[in-house]
């Protein structure tokens, strides 16, 4: 059974965002709908490899799957005024899990891609709608520790199903993957249907004013998310590699390592990120520091690389791009919470997802090209120069949020608003 929704008033007079009615089933489902998810990340291109299929296929299944996810991601904002998001919720959670079981029919290249955008469908939609429903649900003053402790759920879910899913492979083969994978996104289903039966807010047609275009209030935080998902689209992809390579006997150890670590910082530093903004009270405290940290991680990894240092200053450059990387995930979020109306914000969701991912899927292709022609830490030295003009476009915004000419009540919308006498049309 769903549970009952609360009005905005009495969202706002509650003393704790846990007492939010389907804020712990929210929590619940997300975390089984990412560990499904991260249960098959690297297992299907596993898979993949094993059966005898190039790099290029066994690469093209996650490029389809984030494909999917994107373009789902779009049209996610207009189901959720027009479903509501438990059903979409629900659908969503189906729609990445039971794909799974088609694994299952071999690994013909038309398999692994088919069920690879499917289960892109279903992670899309969920993504955006899970977001969003915290702004929905949770109030104001705790919205920065709710979408920290989001992040945290995401955090954990991955840390434990990318491994998880790569040792059922080797023990039990990819058949039990694909089929817990499956059990797991299900248990995510299950939870959906304990969340509200609301659905995304309508702007009023007789609200007053002309609305400023959406996307000049997201742009710079989108640019801030999306910069640092390419560098981490780099880091994901090259890193445990490089640190191999830097130290055959040490690297290996660490390397295997190194993506948790850097998730690991990011989980806790977005969290810390949220405490900072509910009690500030606004969103953008921890912005430019985290820019910052990240823009140091990934430029400490290139100069490691290209100066053949001791792996452990790959350890630290991890820990400052993933604690980097997770403020501005908060941050961003946040402020483009803040920046539009609460009518919109299903569509801020899906503006940072899809930068998220985007930037995520296209950072690992083309900073992959830089890498094969200019080595890893070619490709870092790029990834550190894409983090600096995020930074710049937020120096720059903080400017102009400083100087703007606001669109309501300025001198030019108030010189309008004063009649002037028409001259009579000659004939």
């Amino acid at each position: 059974m769903a549970q009952a929704g609360l009005t905005r008033a009495e969202i706002e007079n509650l003393d704790s965002m846990w007492k939010a009615p389907g804020f712990i089933p929210t929590f619940v489902a997300v975390f089984a709908a990412f560990g499904a998810w991260s249960l098959l990340l690297p297992v299907i291109p596993l898979a993949a490899l094993d059966h005898g299929h190039s790099a290029t296929l066994a690469g093209a299944t996650t490029g389809v799957f984030m494909a999917a996810t994107v373009a789902t991601q779009i049209f996610t904002p207009m189901m959720l005024r027009s479903i509501g998001y438990n059903p979409v919720m629900v659908a969503a959670a189906f729609m990445l899990g039971v794909p799974a079981l088609g694994h299952l029919l071999g690994t013909d290249a038309w398999i692994l891609l088919l069920f690879s955008a499917l289960r892109g469908v279903g992670f899309g939609a969920l993504t955006v709608a899970e977001s969003a429903l915290i702004a929905e649900i949770v109030p104001a003053r705790f919205l920065g520790k709710a979408s920290g402790m989001l992040g945290v759920f995401l955090g954990v879910a991955q840390m434990i199903g990318l491994p998880t899913g790569l040792w059922l492979a080797g023990e039990f083969g990819y058949p039990t993957v694909y089929v817990t994978a499956a059990v797991v996104a299900l248990v995510a289903a299950v939870m959906c249907l304990r969340i509200p039966r609301i659905r995304a807010q309508r702007r009023p047609k007789d609200a007053p004013g002309g609305d400023v275009s959406m996307w000049k209030l997201v742009a710079v935080p989108a640019v801030a998310v999306n910069t640092l998902a390419m560098s981490f689209g780099a880091v994901s992809s090259f890193l445990p590699a490089a640190v191999q390579d830097l130290d055959p006997v040490t690297g290996a150890v660490i390397g295997g390592f190194m993506l948790s670590i850097i998730g690991g910082a990011a989980m806790v530093l977005r969290y810390f990120s949220g405490v900072v903004a509910d009690r500030a009270g606004h969103a953008g405290v921890t912005m430019l520091p985290g820019q910052a940290m990240g823009f140091a991680g990934v430029a400490l990894m290139a100069l490691v690389i290209a100066n053949g240092w001791s792996v452990w200053w790959l350890v630290l450059a991890g820990v400052l791009f993933g604690g980097g990387f997770g403020m501005v995930q908060n941050e961003a979020l946040l402020e483009m919470f803040q920046r539009l109306p609460r009518t919109k914000v299903s569509e801020a969701s899906a503006v940072w997802n899809m930068s998220y991912d985007a930037g995520t899927g296209i950072g690992s292709v083309v900073l992959g090209f830089v890498a094969a022609r200019a080595a890893y830490s070619g490709a870092y030295a790029v990834a550190a120069g894409l983090v600096a003009l995020g930074i710049l476009a937020t120096l720059a915004d903080r400017y102009l949020g400083a100087h703007r000419v606001t669109d309501h009540d300025n001198i030019r919308t108030r010189l309008r608003q004063i009649p002037v006498p028409r001259r009579p049309r000659r004939r």
